[in-house]
């Protein structure tokens, strides 16, 4: 696999599974937990949308970013390890991840510097990339995950640009060149997945 932060995700699960022990304890179910996490979305891109252009109204995303990704390690964890898995669960989750990516980065394009149709087409980018993990499964292979850009990448990206320009750096030019820059990694991420997924699959 290429590359990404996804890799670390087997160490974020081992310090999450308690949490995720304890809300099955409680009855929380995975499906639950993922129509949470794109809730949260929703409403962190609703904040951004109120308050365009303000740079303090950034420093929602950072956090929220981070919780949307343990939530969603969780959601995981719950179906596989405690036998919450379901198909409704697999539509949700995918889903939810297009849905929460949309929700918090098109409301970049509302101001703060970045250049509206390089974000626009970031979202768009990024829906491509997961839609080419999900094609995989149509060719008899595994769900793709590579980078260098996958869900975890972007939002590592995302979340720092909102930190810096949150706690006052001077908006530019160089915003738009760190999103062209992710715009042509998500492009490699697509012919990764849809390479991969072609060499593993089983169907001819």
């Amino acid at each position: 696999m290429a590359k990404t932060i996804y890799n670390l995700k087997p160490a974020f699960q081992n310090l999450l599974r308690p949490v995720a022990t304890g809300l099955y304890r409680l009855g929380v179910t995975a499906n639950q937990v993922t129509v949470g996490a794109a809730l949260l979305s929703l409403a962190a891109g609703a904040v951004l949308v109120l308050y365009p252009n303000r740079p303090r109204a950034l420093l929602v995303l950072p956090p929220v970013l981070f919780l949307r990704m343990a939530l969603n390690a969780i959601d995981g964890m719950l179906a596989r390890e405690f036998g919450l898995k379901s198909r409704r669960g697999a539509i949700l989750n995918e889903l939810g991840d297009v849905i929460s990516d949309s929700a918090l980065y098109l409301p970049l394009a509302l101001g703060w510097g970045f250049s509206p149709t390089l974000v626009t087409l970031s979202v768009l980018l990024a829906v491509i990339t997961e839609m080419a993990g999900v094609l995989a499964l149509m060719v008899g292979a595994g769900r793709r995950y590579d980078g260098p850009m996958g869900k975890s990448d972007r939002a590592f990206l995302f979340g720092a640009l909102a930190l810096i320009l949150g706690c006052g750096a001077p908006q530019g030019t160089w915003e738009n060149v760190v999103l062209a820059a992710m715009l042509l990694l998500l492009l490699v991420t697509v012919w990764n997945r849809a390479r991969l997924a072609l060499r593993e699959g089983t169907l001819r």
